[in-house]
């Protein structure tokens, strides 16, 4: 007999051999039906794979994240047996499961494939998955499974061959239809029963634009098709919201070919977005006892050696500037912990300097790949709200608490509140992608464990996900959409502060090494900013929006009046606009909505006989007449509760 551990702390025993279908079908037949696959000791494998020892046994199933995965894996392998049956002779590259879906690298040799072609090919993938053809995985000599891709003539299969040990080479069959592959994968084809092929695109073979361009095919799959008309609607409503086309129809920022891809030009709607965010966040830190800095956009070359920044992130840096001095090198800065580590030296600290909290909102430079360049998303210069926060050992955890709750009131103000915690840590299996010795990384994982669970904090770990220098907290936020974003993150650094060679003089008199703790609730303001877009529509909260209000004269009757409430609460610390227009007033009312104004401030005979304004919501319509001081104060306390802690 073996025991099967359960989730839920539960054992069973099974007879010798059994398989995650089986402790399925031992539960109910509707578990069973249901079963994608099966997590064994932390390992998801095929539910039909037979389990032969004790073990902890996760059932899979469409609600699980692994359980998509191995979904949309074997859907991408039903997309290329449904071409292979289409284009006789096609060759394959790889096909993977994404955060929605899958894609296959195809190459089409002298055929040629475009989106029109998708609708033809999905109708295949459904036929196919009709047939329930069972996925069946099995062990492959290397020289066997080299045979059989020569014969096809596939040299992208034979070259991924070459680079693997013979005892761990695995097929996977379905239908007829043999890919190389280690798995896992549903039972059968049937229970696909919606499919969507989105799109096509051209993908170098292994990123390499210097090999063979093959023709990327994306698609999603879903259990149900209800499901897929859910997520058909949802990409709907993305487009609506894709902060590029909201940017652009709300004048926030531009790009220009002349000044270069990625670099984001702020228009003045965009640069006062930016600014109220600096400011609050700023404020939040003053009480914080942070203290601002300003760093250089630039860098001598040695820094971000020093700092081992150069080393992990040199290939992705814009290429060193060379000065008229001999052997001199700059960078454009790729991080600002440096910078603050030479601000940290620049004085001598006693353990009552510490904490020493430096903020910084500090451009720093990437040089992405065009290809990878999604407006705000991802750009190759990006302003970070950094901060670093050098403390003794023994106050870690306590000041990891405090930024826990500064990330938490950010969120929170800007209406994220659907979040998950990530706890990112070492990859165990390969030390050459950090730097620092096992006994510091101990103390910092440790440190971030119990911090969160301090906390209360939703987590999942995620085992090397890790920062090169050290363990962090990384928040996966959920947008209104139901989106996951990596926004905020909090990270423990032993090692710069060595590499640096920081000290302070502790309360023996004798000198210590400070711990670094790096901290940007928003991450990259440039990205925040876009997934904050997206997740409001762009109806930004009223203290937040670039236009607070718009005055709306009913005739130009009254200009005056309309400009004396304008001065009057811009004075009070306000920002609108006024609509002079010789327009009706039912068009400036629909203009002032599709700009997303919060408020508009309509004025007539009446509003100017008594000194008021009739106040209208955007998108709900009127709240009232008011005076100028009440709306004033309705301005204050709408600010005033947006902002509460």
């Amino acid at each position: 007999m073996i025991n099967i551990t359960l989730p839920d702390g539960s054992v069973r025993q099974y007879d010798q051999e059994v398989t995650g279908l089986d402790i399925a079908r031992s539960i109910s037949e509707g578990l069973a039906r249901n079963v994608l696959a099966a997590k064994v000791d932390g390992e998801v494998w095929d539910a039909t794979r037979t389990i032969t020892t004790d073990a902890t046994v996760q059932l899979l199933t469409w609600n699980d994240e692994d359980g998509k995965s191995t979904f949309w894996h074997s859907s991408a392998h039903l997309l290329a047996e449904a071409l292979e049956a289409l284009y006789p002779g096609v060759k394959f590259g790889i096909g993977p499961a994404i955060d929605k879906g899958f894609y296959y690298d195809v190459d089409f040799g002298d055929i040629e494939f475009s989106s029109e072609d998708l609708e033809k090919v999905e109708k295949k993938m459904k036929e196919l998955a009709k047939q329930k053809s069972a996925y069946v995985r099995s062990d492959v000599p290397k020289v066997d499974a080299l045979q059989f891709f020569e014969n096809k003539g596939d040299e992208y299969k034979v070259e991924l061959l070459q680079d693997l040990e013979d005892g761990n080479i695995t097929f996977y069959e379905q239908g007829n239809f043999t890919d190389l592959c280690r798995g896992p994968h549903i039972p059968h084809t049937g229970f696909v029963k919606a499919i969507k092929l989105m799109s096509v695109a051209g993908a170098y073979w292994r990123g390499d634009e210097k090999r063979q361009q093959l023709t990327r095919i994306y698609g999603v799959t879903f259990p149900k098709a209800k499901e897929l008309t859910e997520y058909l609607e949802l990409l709907e409503e993305a487009k609506k919201r894709d902060h590029r086309k909201l940017g652009k129809e709300l004048s926030l920022f531009t790009f220009s070919e002349n000044v270069g891809m990625g670099l984001p030009l702020w228009l003045p709607k965009g640069a006062l977005l930016r600014d109220r965010l600096e400011t609050f966040l700023k404020k939040v830190q003053v009480r914080g006892g942070y203290q601002q800095v300003v760093t250089p956009h630039i860098g001598n070359k040695n820094l971000y050696v020093t700092s081992g920044h150069y080393e992990k992130y040199g290939e992705d840096s814009f290429q060193p500037i060379n000065t008229p001095a001999e052997g001199e090198e700059f960078l454009l800065k790729p991080m600002n912990c440096p910078h603050h580590c030479e601000i940290y030296k620049s004085a001598p600290r006693s353990y009552r300097d510490l904490p020493y909290r430096l903020a910084e909102f500090g451009t720093v430079y990437r040089y992405e790949q065009s290809g990878e360049l999604h407006g705000l998303t991802r750009v190759r210069g990006f302003t970070q709200d950094d901060a670093h926060i050098f403390c003794r050992p023994d106050q870690v955890k306590e000041e990891f608490l405090k930024v826990i709750d500064l990330v938490l009131y950010v969120f929170k103000t800007l209406g994220f509140e659907n979040f998950t915690a990530q706890i990112s840590l070492r990859d165990p299996e390969n030390d050459s992608k950090y730097i620092g010795n096992s006994e510091d990384w101990d103390k910092a994982e440790q440190a971030i464990e119990e911090a969160a669970k301090e906390k209360g904090l939703d987590t999942v770990t995620e085992t090397g996900e890790a920062a090169f220098y050290g363990p962090k907290l990384d928040f996966m936020v959920k947008d209104a959409l139901g989106r996951s974003w990596q926004l905020g993150t909090i990270q423990v650094d032993y090692q710069l502060p060595q590499r640096f060679e920081l000290e302070f003089k502790g309360s023996d008199n004798q000198m210590h090494r400070p711990v670094m703790i790096h901290r940007a609730p928003f991450g990259s303001l440039e990205r925040f900013i876009a997934i904050l877009i997206e997740h409001c529509a762009g109806k930004f909260p009223f203290w937040l929006a670039p236009e607070q209000f718009a005055i709306l004269p009913i005739s130009e009757k009254y200009e005056e009046y309309a400009n004396n409430v304008y001065a009057t609460l811009q004075e009070a610390g306000y920002s609108g606009i006024i609509d002079h227009r010789a327009e009706k007033i039912q068009r400036k009312i629909r203009d002032a909505e599709v700009q997303k104004i919060p408020y508009m401030l309509i004025i007539g005979e009446k509003e100017e006989a008594e000194g008021k304004v009739a106040i209208r919501k955007q998108g709900e319509g009127n709240v009232g007449t008011f005076s100028i001081e009440e709306t004033d104060a309705f301005f204050a306390k709408l600010i005033e509760e947006d902002l509460a802690e």
